[in-house]
C-alpha cells in the first residue's frame, strides 16, 4: 500500500497528536494548509483587521495585546506547537480587538475560517478534533483567569509558572511577562532571582 504523502506535515501531525485523523481528512488538511513565515515584530493580525485563520505554530513566540492609555497590555501568549487566532474575530467574522504580534522568528501553519468550518461539517473527526482543542482553550483561558485575580505579584508569579507552558517562562522577555502578570518589570525582577 502507497503511503500518503501531506504538504504541512507539521500541522497533520501536530493534530493528529491531539486525535486521531482519517487518511481523507489528513489529506484536506494538508492541501488546505498554507505555510507562512514572520519576522520578530510582525503581525498576524492588528486590532480592527478580520483574521480568518487559525495558526498552528511550527516554530516561533507570539503574544496577543491590546492598547490602553498608552500601555500594550499583554493577554496571553503562545509558543511551539500551540494553536492561535483571534477568538471573536476568527469564528464571528468580525474586526480583531487585540494585536497578535509575533516575538521571535515564527513559522506557521494556517487553516481559513471557511475551510475549517468544511471540515467540521464534512468530517467527524474534525469536530471531534475542534471540540478537544475548545477544551483545551477554555482551560487555558481559565488559567488566566485565575492568574487575573490573584492578588499578590509573587503568588501571580508562581502561579504562572506552574500552569502555563515551561517555554514561555524561558522564553518570554521580561516586559512582556510582566504586562502579561500586570504587575511592574522591577517587581518581576526582584522575583525573578
Amino acid at each position: 500500500m502507497p503511503v500518503a504523502k501531506y504538504n504541512n506535515i507539521f500541522s497533520v501531525t501536530l493534530l493528529n497528536s491531539i486525535s486521531p485523523l482519517s487518511n481523507s481528512l489528513k489529506t484536506f488538511l494538508s492541501q488546505r494548509m498554507i505555510s507562512t513565515h514572520y519576522k520578530k515584530g510582525d503581525y498576524i493580525v492588528k486590532r480592527g483587521e478580520v483574521c480568518d485563520r487559525i495558526h498552528a505554530i511550527r516554530k516561533g513566540l507570539i503574544r496577543g495585546y491590546f492598547d490602553y492609555n498608552d500601555n500594550e497590555i499583554t493577554t496571553w501568549v503562545s509558543v511551539d506547537n500551540e494553536i492561535v487566532t483571534s477568538i471573536s474575530g476568527y469564528f464571528k467574522k468580525e474586526p480583531a480587538s487585540e494585536n497578535i504580534q509575533c516575538l521571535e522568528e515564527t513559522y506557521t501553519e494556517s487553516l481559513g475560517f471557511d475551510d475549517m468550518d468544511y471540515a467540521i461539517k464534512n468530517y467527524p473527526d474534525m469536530a471531534e478534533l475542534n471540540r478537544i482543542l475548545m477544551v483545551h482553550y477554555y482551560i487555558h483561558a481559565e488559567n488566566r483567569a485565575f492568574l487575573a485575580r490573584i492578588s499578590g505579584a509573587k503568588e501571580r508569579y508562581e502561579h504562572f509558572t506552574k500552569t502555563f507552558n515551561p517555554e514561555i517562562v524561558k522564553r518570554l522577555p521580561k516586559k512582556y511577562m510582566a504586562s502579561l502578570l500586570n504587575i511592574r518589570p522591577e517587581t518581576l525582577s526582584r522575583l525573578y532571582q
